[in-house]
């Protein structure tokens, strides 16, 4: 058995967008790779019939649709004068058509709009979503010198940024200004185009009715900042008449679909919860909903891991039910609603479901089951393996089994979990890690993660838990407003005691802690009230609640809620919850990790922490990583992610082994 390696996560293969034909007797889904050489991701359509086939070898087909039962249609850049339009600022999305059973890729048209999602409505017609520049995007209906005049101002512009909306960009998308994400009907015999939504209108949530003649979204219209709580919307394909079906500002829309010969609406009030409060199922009738189902779960998948890239589908409507992915405990599950209001398990599994579609005569998924990396599977017994993109990357390392501790403290029961180090020895002494979750709204599991593995591999324990302010256990368990850093401090300080109670070859002065996110905001509170731990790495973190009001992209409204205070009504009280009121009492050598184009938790956060440290004297090293953002770890350029690693790796070598 070898030791796993830090870079072995480049092996491994990454399944996303899986999608079923129309007759259900196929699978296709997208494979994303790590390329050193060109130090991004090559992203290729497989199909999965009699057996896994590679349909696409140019690298760069990242989404696709099923035209046919025997073709798929995917946007792709590959000719050079295409790629030159593109260079030269103009906007172009070219498709391309590919038979299931082999050949060349064929041009199929061209769109001169940013497409970000479509659907085939018959011979002729697709419906499109596209990403609307209200300053730019009309370029395509101007004539030709009208167009390069303003392909000029546009080349022109890039030096400058302009904002006059909230929120100005957001993390992944760069500066959002101006955008707007627009419906239309693209013909294809005469390349005409008729736009569906108006100019300020911003979509979400599509859902295409079964027929094809109809499709239900929620949407925002504003000029300066938009509701957070949508409207909903239908549109009838045939006369191109829009209608709303329930106005913005009731309750944050999380879905819309089409339920049979009802529509289906997931909703939250966030009168109860707040912004994290998980939705409700309604059934939408003559402009009210109406409760179908009480539900106090998670929909959609929060289990967290650093083995995924891209995303696909987590539920659709299937022989009078509605299937959906569930976050309960520790996993992703899938459940079913009927018309009654019945929600029943189908299948509950340690692990992770990432995205799902009807197959054959059952339900297949891209999931992380039994702790291994994806692979597709059938969703029947204990999960029936369809695929084996994965078996090699792990054959031979070590990965260590997943050593599951509950405990209680206040009166809650509360789940975490140790993997032991490379060739354990009980009559040895060992370092060991505490790894945090991001949200607070997400959760640890029973799934493969790398950097835990590696540091398992590299002679550590490592040790990670679910506090409250988590996932998976309904709205009260998941509530922390107001509480960052008092009760989930407590249940990770508890739960460390704990380990270090039932794992006595586990050094105590040789503890280190990492975490991104929610959880760099908690490396940042920790070193500010306990000097228990020998190092820390904080990671994407957030420091002052006053200043990321102002600067993350989630800020005006996040900081608002999670903190139960306000920048100009109670400081104070955010101020109290800012890890950076705290830094002149940390003593614990301290690694910060940020990338500058990250908008979820600014850079400025990292600035400020890591600047007060030094101020105090404390051991303190900022790394910085130029173009990446909020998902460093999880999808960042692959050298940047192995630097990564590598600098939060020494960082605790030379503090808990003691090495230089």
């Amino acid at each position: 058995m070898e030791k796993l390696q830090l870079k072995d996560f480049l092996n491994y293969a990454y399944i996303s967008n899986l999608k079923a034909s129309d007759d259900k007797e196929r699978l296709a889904f997208v494979v994303s790779a790590a390329n050193v050489d060109t130090n991004g991701y090559d992203q290729n359509i497989y199909v999965l019939d009699q057996e896994v086939r590679q349909l696409t070898s140019g690298n760069h087909e990242a989404g696709f649709i099923w035209e046919d039962n025997d073709h798929l249609l995917f946007k792709a850049m590959r000719d050079e004068a295409d790629k030159k339009k593109a260079a030269d600022g103009e906007e172009l999305s070219v498709f391309y058509r590919i038979s299931t059973h082999g050949g060349e890729a064929v041009k199929a048209f061209e769109v001169p709009y940013t497409v970000t999602a479509y659907e085939k409505l018959d011979a002729d017609r697709y419906l499109m979503c596209v990403n609307y520049n209200l300053n730019y995007s009309m370029m395509a209906e101007l004539n030709d010198e009208e167009k390069q005049k303003l392909l000029k101002q546009k080349k022109a512009d890039q030096a400058v940024e302009v904002v006059d909306e909230l929120p100005f960009y957001f993390n992944g998308a760069g500066f959002i200004n101006k955008t707007r994400s627009r419906l239309m009907l693209y013909s294809v015999s005469d390349q005409s185009v008729k736009w569906l939504t108006p100019l300020h209108m911003d979509v979400s949530g599509i859902n295409l009715h079964p027929q094809k003649n109809k499709v239900l979204f929620s949407a925002v219209t504003y000029l300066v900042q938009p509701n957070l709580q949508a409207g909903i919307y239908c549109i009838d394909l045939n006369d191109q008449t829009m209608e709303e079906l329930y106005p913005e500002g009731r309750h944050d829309i999380a879905q819309v679909c089409f339920f049979d010969d009802e529509i289906l609406v997931l909703a939250a009030g966030n009168d109860r919860y707040g912004l994290n409060e998980n939705p409700e199922f309604y059934l939408l009738k003559e402009g009210n909903l109406e409760l179908l189902a009480h539900n106090e779960d998670a929909v959609g998948s929060s289990v967290g891991s650093d083995c995924r890239y891209g995303g696909g589908k987590m539920s659709f409507v299937k022989d009078g039910k509605f299937y959906f992915v569930t976050t309960r405990r520790n996993a992703s599950h899938l459940y079913s609603l009927d018309h009654e209001g019945n929600i029943e398990p189908v299948f509950t599994e340690e692990g992770s479901l990432d995205c799902i579609a009807e197959y054959q005569d059952g339900i297949a998924a891209a999931a992380m089951l039994q702790g291994k990396l994806q692979e597709v599977y059938m969703l029947k017994d204990a999960g029936i393996q369809l695929s084996a993109l994965n078996e090699k990357a792990l054959k031979d390392k070590y990965v260590a089994d997943y050593e599951k501790i509950t405990f209680e403290n206040d009166g809650v029961d509360l789940d975490g979990w140790v993997l032991k180090p490379y060739d354990y020895d009980p009559n040895k002494k060992y370092p060991a890690i505490l790894d945090i979750h991001g949200g607070p709204k997400t959760v640890y599991g029973e799934v493969f993660y790398h950097e835990m593995q590696v540091w398992a591999s590299e002679g550590y324990f490592v040790f990670f838990m679910n506090p409250r302010g988590g996932d998976g256990r309904g709205n009260a368990f998941a509530d922390i407003r107001g509480k960052y850093g008092t009760i989930d401090y407590d249940d990770l300080m508890k739960f460390t005691d704990v380990v270090l109670e039932k794992y006595p070859a586990i050094d105590p002065a040789r503890l280190g802690e990492t975490g991104g996110s929610y959880g760099g905001f908690m490396s940042n509170w920790i070193i500010g009230h306990t000097d228990r731990f020998a190092a820390v790495a904080s990671q994407r973190s957030i420091a002052n609640w006053v200043g990321f009001n102002g600067t993350s992209d989630i800020g005006p409204h996040f900081s608002k809620d999670q903190c139960a205070g306000d920048v100009w009504e109670d400081m104070e009280k955010l101020w109290w919850h800012s890890p950076l009121k705290y830094a002149d009492k940390a003593k614990t050598p301290t690694l910060f990790i940020h990338s500058d184009e990250d908008y979820r938790c600014p850079i400025s956060e990292g600035y400020q922490m890591a600047s007060a440290l030094m101020q105090h004297g404390v051991p303190t090293r900022l790394v910085v990583f130029h173009g990446e953002n909020h998902e460093l770890s999880r999808g960042g350029k692959p050298l940047n992610r192995i630097r990564r690693l590598e600098e939060i790796t020494n960082w605790m070598d030379k503090y808990c082994k003691g090495s230089e």
